[in-house]
């Protein structure tokens, strides 16, 4: 069998799929499954439902969470993808905290996926807070919780009432967060985000499409902003050095290598103490975690110290 070997090597999706396996636990997947020209057992990712499914029983099967669904239209991330951000941030922390216990995590732009803290508590035992501007991305995690009461005191839901905010009206004055993480919006706009997975949907299908379909989902908040990723990562950035003393380590993806200039730029120029670039690669997509801290490294461990006060 082989190994998908870009994944992190904690991450448990590294093998082939075993669809077999995924049928029984969510049986309505059998449908969408095929044999195609290379004799692999595999699924359409071009069509939104085939993949919504095999999250649903990735889910359930690795990480026991019951009744996982989201609303058409919503963002349905790969989950292989979205476990190597989480295992590279233990990766991170652990330098100064092997333990990796009593783990504070803050996921900016949660979705109604909650993808990001169901994975993190499930791995790791981390305690999470999700935040989002969407109310019905919100409400949808918030059923999803509904459905798995055991992580309603380990998994938190905050709503950010002024969108052009990420930390402001979330870090209240005593929260102490390990670190916060982000999957920010890729585009500069809908037409852009649209082309960008026409092009993607080509590609998987490998045949003329006609109609882009955003097979992953997706919501504008989810997919796009004004200025695109750059405006939004340099928005964070800047909002960060407010809360320096609160978060020891602030992540985010970043899915264009030609932002990581003028990002890092940033960060020399806010004094940011320390900054590591992380690559992660699934299949054909890289992408890259920006850490940055406010902290002294020699500090790091007083910082946990502290936190289990």
């Amino acid at each position: 069998m082989t190994e998908k070997s870009a994944l992190h090597p904690r991450n448990l999706h590294r093998d082939p799929y075993d669809f077999e396996q995924l049928i029984s636990c969510v049986p309505e997947l059998k449908h969408y499954v095929f044999v195609n020209a290379y004799q692999s057992v595999t699924i359409n990712f071009s069509l939104p439902k085939a993949v919504k499914l095999l999250n649903k029983a990735l889910l359930l099967h690795f990480y026991k969470v019951q009744d996982w669904d989201i609303p058409e239209g919503n963002l349905c991330p790969p989950i292989p993808g979205r476990a190597d951000y989480i295992h590279y941030i233990a990766d991170l922390i652990g330098e100064k905290n092997p333990q990796n216990s009593d783990i504070k995590g803050l996921d900016i732009g949660t979705g109604a996926n909650l993808v990001y803290p169901l994975i993190a508590h499930r791995s790791y035992g981390w305690k999470m807070t999700g935040t989002d501007i969407n109310d019905n991305s919100l409400k949808n995690a918030e059923y999803i919780l509904s459905q798995n009461p055991d992580l309603l005191p380990f998994i938190h839901l905050k709503k950010q009432p002024e969108p052009e905010h990420i930390f402001k009206n979330i870090i209240d004055k005593e929260d102490r967060f390990v670190f916060s993480m982000c999957n920010p919006p890729f585009h500069d706009s809908e037409e852009s985000a649209m082309k960008g997975n026409f092009r993607k949907t080509k590609n998987l299908k490998k045949s003329t499409v006609k109609k882009p379909l955003l097979n992953f989902g997706g919501q504008q908040s989810e997919l796009w902003c004004e200025g695109g990723e750059l405006a939004f990562i340099t928005n964070m950035i800047r909002e960060s050095a407010l809360y320096s003393s609160q978060v020891l380590w602030f992540t985010c993806l970043v899915s264009k290598k030609e932002n990581l200039s003028k990002l890092t730029f940033l960060l020399k120029k806010i004094k940011a103490v320390d900054f590591r670039i992380i690559e992660m690669s699934q299949g054909q997509k890289i992408s890259r975690i920006l850490a940055w801290t406010f902290v002294d490294l020699n500090k790091h461990k007083d910082w946990f110290l502290k936190s289990k006060i």
